[in-house]
């Protein structure tokens, strides 16, 4: 029995029945589609999302997005609070609609975060080409724009022709459920193909489950793991994202009050242990606590589970200094398991902890290491809570801000950042005490995700409050999301750090001996040219209130909690708290480097010392073979 509809219609009949399992639990996976209309999709796309919602309201529902990227970055932030697990679709125009997507997809596909993308696409037909923005290429006829989304793709398919759809989205989903292929899935659909009818077998709309399993280690792996375990004298625990995803937390746990073994955590590990647990030292690398960083030097077994060992998690290849440090990789992908030259035990996270603590049954490190580790990160925290009240005026710090965000918030609230100074200040000093309350996009570090990221966590889980923590800089390159949050009534709460300019790049530039230039947002002084004029009189606060959000303002730190409270109880939608800081005054050391080549020859003094610095540190560099 067949089923006539157009592609666009098979397109979100199919989507609505797509589901994914694992450990028993069913979980819807497309939740719904972000999309803006153009003439690539409205009337393919566009009308086929009217008639779901006309003919079968709920089974994939739709919201409007004001930027394309945005839409990514939210489905992106969606897909990271549902543990890979629920993702949303993304619909683009032709032409611009689509490119704009692909920021969002290089973010989605870095992070290993299933989103699943559907830009329009020329006219397959091309009886009317070329199109209204449609890319000539001189050498072939079906390139298109959308062939740049496929080196920042897992997955990237173009429907020709009907026949073609069924294989591209089961293909789709198959990369979709797969969390060591997840990332961006891109079906391409030319706008003319769109609306073709075709006659479709109805077991494509069938409901169907895709199975996440749980890879167990390969026992051989699991024994030369032990054995190199059982032989450290000061071993170590890095947790990533994958200990998260995998929801082993609470085995990971389990194996560190076991065996006394220390964790320090990656961006995206963050929360893997509550950071007042006796064996957690917290973050690590670059923007890492001094107390992961001081273990890290000296530990001989580093035992990293789930994380791929991004150069700020080894401080740029600096931070395992010790002489014959070993690394036993624990990791469902195969690429992230061979790192460092380590022992690979290619598993799922939680199947492969729980298979060490069982067979590290009876052993322990030795309880001074212990001892001293917990003391390390002790000293860290007095450190924190000292740059929490500084007392500073006339102007709060940044470490101020975050220590009165994290005060106020209950321990189920989620923080959200992902560029700037702000993201290194929150791993080393934001205190986690929910594994998923901490969401620091860190992996492409992309300006302007903020906001958008934001309303995807607060879509997916509603019975939490939002704290988005952002720059001046983030906020003016994409805060056009506050508008979809405006009109579904989301309640985020954006902690927007006004500091007039890059605080972090400004930071950097003066360590590689650039001298903040071009940092600072100022008028251009009319005596000598430069950009160090005045102060801009932009109100990004006044710019919020115009876009419907409600707006507090705080110029102390006494005055930021009560705006914090204030927002903490507002049930309008969207709540901004506006505070300035002084960008000047830097959070806490991680004592921890991070490799930014500076200029090898110059006539500044300060590059050239700069320079030394650099090459000091560079010298120190392993590849650990």
């Amino acid at each position: 029995m067949s089923i006539r509809l157009t592609v666009a219609q098979a397109t979100v009949r199919f989507l609505a029945h797509q589901h994914t399992e694992r450990d028993g639990a069913e979980h819807k996976l497309i939740g719904g589609c972000f999309g803006i209309f153009g003439h690539g999709n409205v009337a393919g796309i566009g009308e086929a999302l009217l008639e779901a919602e006309l003919n079968e309201p709920g089974t994939l529902p739709y919201w409007t997005a004001r930027n394309e990227q945005g839409a990514v970055h939210a489905a992106s932030a969606y897909a990271r609070m549902n543990n890979r697990l629920a993702t949303l679709a993304v619909t683009a125009s032709v032409g611009p609609g689509a490119t704009n997507m692909i920021t969002g997809a290089a973010l989605a596909t870095i992070n290993r975060l299933p989103v699943l993308l559907f830009p329009s696409d020329i006219f397959a037909t091309r009886v009317s080409s070329p199109v209204l923005q449609e890319l000539e290429d001189p050498t072939s006829y079906d390139v298109s724009v959308n062939d740049a989304f496929r080196p920042v793709s897992r997955f990237f398919d173009r429907v020709w022709r009907p026949e073609q759809l069924p294989a591209a989205l089961l293909g789709a989903m198959r990369v979709l459920t797969d969390p060591v292929e997840a990332g961006a899935v891109t079906v391409a659909l030319p706008q003319d193909v769109q609306a073709e009818a075709h006659d479709w077998p109805e077991e494509l709309f069938h409901k169907r489950v895709w199975h996440v399993g749980r890879p167990v280690p390969e026992p051989a792996a699991l024994e030369r793991a032990v054995t190199v375990i059982r032989a450290a004298k000061r071993p170590l625990v890095v947790s990533g994202g994958g200990t998260i995803y995998s929801e082993a937390t609470e085995a990971l746990r389990a194996l560190v009050e076991a065996t006394g073994i220390p964790v320090a955590e990656t961006q995206a590990g963050k929360g893997s242990l509550s950071y007042d647990h006796p064996c957690s030292l917290g973050a690590i690398g670059s923007t890492g606590t001094t107390a992961a960083n001081a273990v890290a030097r000296k530990a001989d077994v580093v035992i990293g589970i789930g994380t791929r060992y991004s150069d700020f998690t080894t401080a740029s290849r600096t931070i395992f200094g010790h002489d014959g440090v070993r690394f036993v990789n624990l990791n469902v992908a195969g690429q992230d398991a061979h790192k460092q030259a380590g022992l690979a035990l290619q598993a799922d996270a939680r199947q492969g902890i729980e298979a060490l603590t069982a067979r590290l049954r009876g052993w322990r490190v030795d309880q001074a290491y212990a001892d001293r580790a917990h003391e390390l990160a002790l000293e860290w925290d007095a450190t924190v809570e000292r740059a929490y009240h500084l007392g500073h005026t006339p102007l709060p710090t940044q470490s101020e801000v975050i220590g009165a965000v994290n005060d106020l918030s209950d321990r189920r609230d989620v923080v959200v950042c992902a560029a700037g100074s702000m993201p290194g200040d929150l791993h080393k000093m934001w205190r986690t005490r929910d594994p998923k309350g901490y969401h620091v996009e860190y992996g492409y570090s992309c300006m302007g995700y903020e906001i958008a990221g934001g309303v995807g966590v607060r879509m997916a889980c509603p019975d939490r409050d939002v704290y988005i923590m952002v720059g001046d800089g983030s906020y003016l390159m994409m805060a056009q999301e506050l508008v979809t949050a405006v009109q579904e009534r989301l309640k985020v709460i954006v902690v927007l750090v006004q500091n007039h300019g890059f605080a972090s790049i400004g930071a950097l530039s003066e360590e590689v001996g650039a001298q903040r230039f071009g940092t600072s947002y100022r008028y251009r002084n009319e005596e000598t040219g430069r950009l160090d004029g005045g102060t801009l009189p932009v109100d990004l606060a006044g710019n919020a209130a115009s876009l419907g959000v409600h707006v507090l303002r705080a110029t102390s730190v006494d005055e930021l909690r009560t705006a914090l409270e204030k927002a903490k109880q507002f049930q309008g939608g969207p709540v901004m708290v506006h505070v300035e800081t002084d960008t000047l005054v830097p959070a806490p050391d991680s004592q921890a480097w991070w490799d930014v080549p500076v200029s090898e020859v110059s006539t500044l003094d300060s590059t050239n010392e700069a320079r030394t610095t650099y090459a000091t540190h560079k010298a120190k560099q392993r590849l650990h073979l």
